[in-house]
């Protein structure tokens, strides 16, 4: 291949690979907004609500080790493939579940298809970063947010007037379509060294502290996306579609920022960007918490979606270039802490949000979002540049 169709091939692999981050967003989001529907279709409490989304997230841990093995053997452009396909139809089999121990076993699928997804996407837009010579990662989260926005702000809408099942269609179709123009275009990897593809932990403690504030910033993240919903329609009185929009704004104003964020970081540069990202993602949830009415949290969740945007690729680039760790291990070591904080932390969330309502949470998810700010300067590292010839896998 010439270097005119290799430069076009990886362009197309660029928008292929984001469309793969939309539409795992989109289905994300598209969740949101029917779990107040899930906690009273089948009339269970917070409490098994929470053990339900700690199946979806225990699927997605364990999706993530797999898919990380798995990519290694035969590349992320086919794990990517064969597992964002399979994420297409993981919300439609949540909503066809008649029950608790079908609905159960939905979850578990349910997460697994989107932790999969997650992992061999983010390790085929390494590959093209790699074809490209310029970094992708930031703007290609931007599009997995642009999708939780568009599937939780419409969401709601549909859910209300069509009903949980038709919505969960029409995300399938949706998903289904965008997959399907996507994965013809898909990259394949790059040869790797036969010592890239082992996988050790890291020794330096740096690495683990970046993973304990990832997964404190992705749980803020998850708490608005599994809760918010439940939060403005059980404790703020109001409706659905209404309800669905605190996640929709929360990741429509993250996208935006995802996407101006390599620039106001090459400015401002990284410890100072998460600084001022950990003050205002503090600030908008300790708004959201104290709120009196549905709107004045709704426009709260927006400003903490501007926070939090940028905290995460910055987290990331600092463990992937953490002096004398590897940027694989240490990109690994934070990817998996990172999300557990967004996939079973708010569980734990929903079993104390039973019994306290979920407006304590979220000032007191604002106080450990200000625990996270006071070690921002172990971000500085994410202003220097990994080597180029180490590959960063998710394992």
């Amino acid at each position: 291949m010439d270097a005119s169709n290799a430069a076009a091939s990886a362009i197309r692999g660029r928008w292929a690979v984001a469309a793969i981050f939309f539409m795992n967003g989109f289905v994300l989001g598209s969740w949101a907004p029917q779990i107040p529907v899930l906690l009273i279709r089948l009339g269970i409490t917070e409490f098994t609500l929470g053990l339900l989304l700690l199946l979806f997230g225990a699927g997605a841990v364990s999706a993530m080790i797999m898919a990380g093995h798995l990519i290694p053997k035969y590349g992320s452009r086919v794990v990517t493939i064969a597992f964002a396909v399979s994420c297409c139809f993981g919300l439609l089999f949540v909503a066809l579940a008649p029950g608790v121990a079908t609905a159960a076993v939905a979850m578990y699928v349910f997460g697994g298809t989107f932790g999969a997804t997650d992992v061999s996407m983010n390790a085929n837009a390494v590959t093209v970063e790699r074809r490209l010579g310029r970094p992708i990662m930031s703007s290609s989260h931007g599009f997995w947010s642009l999708g939780g926005f568009v599937g939780g702000s419409a969401g709601g809408v549909t859910i209300q007037y069509l009903g949980h099942l038709p919505h969960a269609i029409i995300v399938t179709v949706i998903a289904g379509a965008i997959t399907a123009l996507a994965i013809r275009h898909i990259v394949p990897d790059l040869p790797l060294a036969q010592e890239h593809r082992k996988f050790s932990l890291p020794r330096k403690p740096g690495v683990y502290l970046i993973g304990i504030m990832a997964l404190l910033c992705m749980n803020s993240e998850g708490a608005v996306l599994d809760w918010g919903a439940l939060y403005l329609n059980q404790e703020l009185g109001s409706d659905i579609a209404t309800a669905g929009l605190a996640f929709g704004v929360f990741a429509g104003a993250m996208a935006l920022m995802r996407f101006l964020g390599d620039g106001v970081r090459k400015r401002f540069g990284a410890v100072t960007t998460f600084r001022i990202s950990c003050l205002v993602a503090a600030s908008g949830i300790l708004v959201a918490g104290l709120a009196p009415w549905p709107w004045l949290a709704i426009a709260a969740f927006a400003v903490a979606g501007v926070g939090i945007a940028n905290t995460i690729p910055i987290l990331f680039s600092a463990a992937g270039n953490q002096p004398g760790t590897s940027a694989g291990a240490g990109m690994s070591v934070v990817t998996t802490m990172g999300y557990s904080g967004i996939l079973i932390a708010p569980s734990l969330i929903g079993f104390v949000g039973e019994r306290t309502g979920f407006a304590p949470i979220y000032i007191g998810i604002s106080v450990l979002l200000m625990l996270v700010f006071l070690a921002s300067s172990i971000t500085r590292s994410a202003d220097l540049s990994p080597d180029s010839n180490d590959p960063v896998l998710p394992i």
